[in-house]
């Protein structure tokens, strides 16, 4: 009996000892739990993550400026432009994410899209120090452009699109590679896993306080080309120190295209559309204990029952299924394969119900900086802020609500509800959203307020739109977060770039239905007399338009309510020995 307790001691110690998730260290093989991953490895990945979202709000929150003052474009089609490059630069992760995923790895794609990251801001850089490229007339020393060459405009936007295919590859690549340094079935790493996506964003947030305070200042009262010059800077020293954390990290192999195993399922299911599923779903295949794969075997569920049918085993396949191990996978499907493609179909309706969160977040770095450029700047009679600026009381917001909320909320709600997260991540992105509603309908009030102060000739303070900024970042604090954290979580494993990809997605195609709605706004308006988004603000009114978001954001939350009510959390079955690789066949490969 003592020997007995002696070797299974020795073996949990074993286990203990080395990772045994399917990840793989840099020599490609099974990596040490004490030497690699949890917060050593991810300091090197936020550090990469504070200094893209430094790059990006510096550009992004202060692009609506340098298109109507330095371009001259019209409050129309500044805003149109600058939704068009948010869009892209959001949706364009879900390529990024896809190739990761199934070809290139996660650390491989970050690495090559922050270098195609870097060379758009050395071009952009390039645009402002090359006098042929210069935005200005070469002997022109006002600051304000008289007229834009039209070689700049095709450079300015060629590096600025090259920045968004960088971000397509590293945005959802770092965040699920950083995640990737915990492991799910060990208990100490998997509740430092749950703050992991709160110290993201706490460090998400230092990036874009800096941004749009120091970068943006630089850009409005120094030089545009200097700012761009220390971005570029920036991120040419993270990327240097991210590759040498190479050490540290723990590595996904990436396993093929995640389409073909879903697609396989649909096919399977539709071939056995005329079975019965048997009333007890252990009759469904699964992967026998004795197949070593790579993975966790997920628990079954009586949601989308139909596609349970591609698991059936048929009478003929038995022999060969259950023997053999062989089977043809467009024609049976494990349970787990189609739990997995239940994920994926589950994460729609969220998706489609975030979508409005994602249209209000696009407001911010567009009319609220166009309205905070109309208003008083001025702190001391020597001191002035940059329109931009104002978007760092948003971020303080942020940090506020991720500190309290991962330190004293999370421990309070786990001690009184019993759940690991404190919050189930449905409830946190719900009270984001209210936020949000909120906040549109607070900066309607702003706003009527502003104009009837223009009217008067009087400059309103620019803190008068902190209110909103605060609001909306206490929402971000709790919908973005829980987003992210959301779609890592229930989507398959193998799919984990992927789905930090649709999360963005949320926010690009947001942007885009922000366009869209500015084009059907003007165009309805303008027939019933003056239309709400004018060339200027003087001639619009913007109080109509968010009155106008904060109905949409608020029939919206009802619909996400419905659908999060009914939502079944993915569900891994733990008390099955999930067959992992062992160590020393990775050893051998």
């Amino acid at each position: 009996m003592e020997q007995e307790k002696k070797t299974e001691r020795e073996t949990r110690d074993e286990d203990e000892k080395w990772v045994n998730d399917s990840s793989v260290d840099y020599k490609g093989k099974v990596p040490l739990r004490a030497s690699t991953g949890v917060w050593k490895a991810c300091l090197f990945v936020i550090a990469i993550e504070f200094s893209e979202r430094l790059t990006y709000f510096g550009l992004a929150t202060n692009l609506v400026i340098y298109l109507t003052k330095i371009i001259h474009q019209d409050l129309n089609t500044a805003a149109k432009n600058v939704n068009y490059w948010s869009g892209v630069t959001t949706v364009m992760p879900l390529i990024g994410a896809f190739l990761a995923d199934s070809y290139t790895g996660r650390f491989t794609m970050v690495l090559f899209s922050s270098l195609f990251y870097l060379m758009g801001l050395c071009l952009l850089t390039m645009s402002q120090f090359i006098p042929s490229l210069k935005p200005c007339s070469a002997g022109t020393t006002s600051g304000m452009c008289n007229g834009p060459r039209k070689i700049h405009e095709v450079v300015f936007f060629l590096a600025l699109y090259m920045i968004s295919v960088g971000t397509g590859g590293h945005k959802p690549c770092l965040e699920s590679f950083g995640a990737d340094q915990f492991d799910d079935d060990h208990p100490a790493e998997r509740r430092k896993k749950m703050s992991f996506f709160n110290w993201w964003n706490f460090a998400l947030c230092c990036g874009l306080f800096l941004g749009v305070t120091v970068i943006v200042y630089v850009q409005d009262y120094v030089s545009w080309g200097l700012s761009y010059l220390i971005l570029a800077i920036t991120m040419a020293i993270s990327m240097t120190t991210f590759w040498l954390g190479r050490d540290w990290f723990r590595y996904r192999v990436p396993q093929g295209s995640p389409l073909t195993p879903m697609l396989q399922v649909f096919v399977a299911a539709i071939r056995k559309r005329n079975l019965t599923c048997p009333s007890d779903p252990t009759l469904l295949y699964e992967v026998p204990k004795s197949q070593k794969i790579q993975g966790r075997l997920l628990c079954h569920t009586n949601r989308l029952r139909f596609l349970d049918k591609a698991a059936v085993v048929e009478e003929k396949e038995k022999n060969t299924t259950i023997n053999e191990q062989k089977h043809d996978p467009w024609r049976l499907a494990t349970v787990t394969k189609v739990e997995e493609v239940k994920l994926i179909v589950n994460t729609i309706p969220i998706w489609l119900t975030s979508l409005a969160f994602g249209l209000c977040l696009a407001q911010p770095s567009t009319f609220f900086v166009k309205q905070a450029a109309t208003m008083n700047l001025n702190i001391t009679n020597h001191f002035k802020i940059p329109p931009a600026s104002v978007y760092a009381v948003g971020a303080i917001g942020m940090i506020v609500t991720v500190t309290v909320y991962d330190r004293i909320l999370v421990p309070f709600l786990r001690k009184s509800t019993g759940n690991e997260r404190g919050l189930n991540i449905l409830h946190r992105i719900g009270f984001g959203m209210v936020f949000s509603v909120v906040a549109m309908a607070v900066a309607a009030l702003v706003e009527r307020k502003r104009q009837a102060a223009a009217g008067r000739q009087d400059r309103m303070s620019v803190f008068w739109l902190a209110p909103q900024f605060v609001i909306f970042g206490v929402g971000d604090g709790f919908a973005l977060v829980g987003l992210q954290e959301y779609f890592y979580e229930q989507v398959p494993d193998s799919m984990r770039s992927l789905g930090l990809a649709l999360y963005l997605s949320v926010l690009g195609v947001g942007s885009f239905l922000s366009s869209l709605l500015i084009s059907v706004v003007n165009q309805v308006t303008e027939k019933n007399g003056r239309s709400w988004i004018g060339k200027d603000l003087s001639t619009s009114r913007l109080d109509n338009l968010y009155w106008l978001l904060a109905a949409i954001s608020a029939v919206n939350l009802s619909l996400y309510t419905v659908v999060a009510r009914g939502y079944t959390y993915k569900n891994v079955d733990r008390n099955k020995v999930a067959a992992v690789v062992h160590r020393n066949e990775i050893e051998q490969v």
